[in-house]
């Protein structure tokens, strides 16, 4: 035993007994990396992608080692997630934004946090919530008939007003959509006035607008149904502000007498309506360079 305490451990030694020995494991690899083939130009050239491709005689798909979003979302425990949307690859991926309207960085810094304070409302912590109004009637038990019957709505005169959520940061009211629509009842005669109106309503909106058509008749005002009385478009998105912005800072100071838009528009539910006068639309930059040429 005094002979094996004087062997040195270079590596891992295990013996059974005094008379046989296990053989030795040692922990430093004997190769070593300086040992590896080095590559060369000619190695290079027999391993020429591009010729191993030509000699194959049908092609590999393209879209093999390519990564494919999920078509579904599964739930957030599910294993395979989609990409957010911000990932080129993403099913739901929209690219931009390309532009930033004048209005819209206008409304990030101003407009929003007005919003807020007009719609802020103190109610003290551990104030009971208000009572949800009835928004629909029921029926009662009274008649065999009334029972399985869809709920009536409000008493009286009121409009049946949609749900809403109350406004905090998360939603701040934005501009959605803009609705444009030209009433043009002297193509009842000429049509050409529904040419020119459309094109009007192109250049300034930038969006192809479509033709309306009557849909009652008037004895009093020589309106037949199904007649084409004039042209409308929406608007989205980016364009919706830089409409906006226009008419608010080119169109409406140039218009004389001008009134503002009224206080009792819209439908409270975040619709505001405003028109124009045929001789107004001159003032839009568009209009106004053709009148000019």
């Amino acid at each position: 035993m005094a002979a094996l305490r004087e062997v040195p451990r270079a590596g891992v030694h295990r013996f059974a007994s005094t008379e046989t020995t296990a053989p030795v494991i040692l922990d430093i690899e004997l190769d070593s990396g300086l040992a590896t083939p080095i590559v060369t130009r000619e190695g290079i050239q027999i391993l020429d992608p591009r010729k191993r491709a030509s000699r194959r005689n049908h092609e590999l798909p393209h879209e093999r080692y390519r990564f494919h979003a999920p078509k579904y979302d599964r739930g957030p425990l599910h294993p395979v997630q989609p990409p957010p949307s911000s990932d080129p690859i993403a099913r739901d991926f929209a690219p931009g934004p390309f532009n930033l309207p004048r209005l819209k960085q206008t409304y990030q810094s101003t407009i929003a946090s007005d919003i807020m304070t007009m719609m802020y409302q103190h109610t003290p912590p551990g104030t009971p919530d208000k009572p949800e109004r009835i928004r629909l009637r029921e029926w009662d038990d009274s008649s065999p008939y009334m029972k399985n019957r869809q709920k009536r709505g409000p008493r009286g005169a009121d409009v049946l007003f949609p749900l809403e959520k109350p406004i905090d940061w998360r939603n701040i009211p934005e501009i959605r959509a803009v609705h444009i629509a030209m009433y043009i009842p002297q193509a009842k005669k000429n049509f050409d006035h529904i040419i020119v109106g459309r094109a009007v309503l192109q250049s300034i909106s930038g969006v192809r607008p479509t033709v309306t058509k009557t849909k009652t008749s008037v004895a009093q005002w020589g309106i037949v149904k199904g007649d084409r009385s004039g042209v409308k478009c929406s608007i989205y998105g980016n364009q919706a502000y830089e409409f906006i912005d226009k008419a608010i800072h080119l169109v409406f100071p140039k218009i004389k007498e001008w009134k503002g838009v009224q206080g009792t528009t819209g439908d409270s539910t975040g619709n505001i309506g405003f028109g124009l006068d045929p001789q107004d639309m001159q003032h839009f930059p568009e209009v106004e360079a053709a009148f000019s040429e």
